[in-house]
């Protein structure tokens, strides 16, 4: 008797578990985190590493402080810390790398009551901090497996008007200048998102529309296919639209809620990008329809039969 439960309906039984589903994540992001050591050096891995480290060490302090159960179990604030290492340049500093981190564990998701009730991606959110705090978070370097000497991104040389773009097979593999470690190479992406999509974490509809939204509007605009690839390969649009525009918290319940959000993220994308003096964008866009998110549940709700 001692393990009967007494709780309000609906009682839902479910195999899965917030461990369980930051587990599955973290597993899918190894590809890019390992490709990320590859292509950047080291200092990619250090910057996960200190991001991790920070996270649970904040969390466990900020718990312990505000006398709330200790959660770093569950592996939230270890996914968190990855993700948010996997957002930055190596041209960030670490101590900046843990000042976003804190940021990430404290702001965006202690002080608004812990996992399951922050309003926004934490990681998205300290990302968002540093591109307007350090001036280093958004521009790229160099990558440590091919000679190059410029350190902006294809999107920036694109928005220059510098026709010395890297080719499309070196935008799937990653070994170009580009901004975040993590989102150079979109075949480690994709074999995360087919992993996550096969365990069954995210609807696979979801990646899919923010993708080919971002497609098909930069198609629109430049009547360019070739364009319209660079500016879908480029900018974070892979690592944003299958690891962050899926949360779980920030995003809405709703099949129908959870498509908008994606072809809204992927609608705001696209317009920073082309209205705005910042040609990337993904983070921008996911954190507003974060905030929106609510709203889009609201009004795509299902309606009760006789309600």
């Amino acid at each position: 008797m001692e393990n009967l439960i007494i709780a309000s309906s609906p009682h839902i039984r479910t195999k899965d578990s917030v461990r369980g589903i930051m587990l599955d994540v973290i597993i899918a992001l190894i590809p890019a985190t390992v490709a990320a050591g590859i292509i950047f050096g080291g200092k990619a891995l250090a910057l996960c590493a200190v991001s991790i480290v920070t996270c649970v060490a904040a969390e466990y302090l900020f718990n312990l402080i505000v006398g709330k159960k200790c959660t770093i179990g569950n592996l939230s604030a270890v996914l968190t810390g990855l993700l948010l290492g996997l957002n930055l340049s190596t041209n960030v500093e670490l101590w900046q790398c843990a000042i976003g981190a804190v940021v990430a564990i404290v702001i965006a998701k202690g002080l608004f009551g812990g996992i399951g009730k922050n309003f926004a991606n934490p990681a998205i959110t300290a990302r968002v901090f540093m591109i307007i705090a350090f001036s280093t978070v958004a521009g790229g370097a160099a990558p440590a497996v091919v000679d190059v000497v410029s350190s902006a991104t294809p999107l920036e040389m694109m928005a220059a008007g510098n026709d010395a773009l890297p080719t499309l097979g070196q935008m799937l593999l990653g070994v170009h200048a580009s901004g975040a470690v993590g989102e150079t190479c979109i075949v480690a992406l994709v074999l995360g998102y087919i992993y996550l999509c096969a365990r069954r974490v995210i609807k696979w509809y979801v990646p899919f529309g923010f993708i080919a939204t971002v497609f098909v509007l930069s198609l629109i605009i430049s009547g360019d296919g070739s364009y319209a690839l660079y500016q879908t390969l480029g900018g974070g649009v892979f690592l944003g639209a299958i690891f962050m525009a899926t949360d779980y918290v920030s995003t809405p319940l709703t099949s129908r809620g959870k498509l908008v959000f994606a072809i809204g993220c992927g609608v705001l994308t696209v317009i920073i990008r082309h209205c705005f003096a910042y040609p990337e964008g993904v983070s921008f866009s996911i954190l507003i329809m974060n905030i929106l998110s609510p709203y889009i549940e609201k009004f795509t709700a299902n309606k009760v039969l006789g309600g």
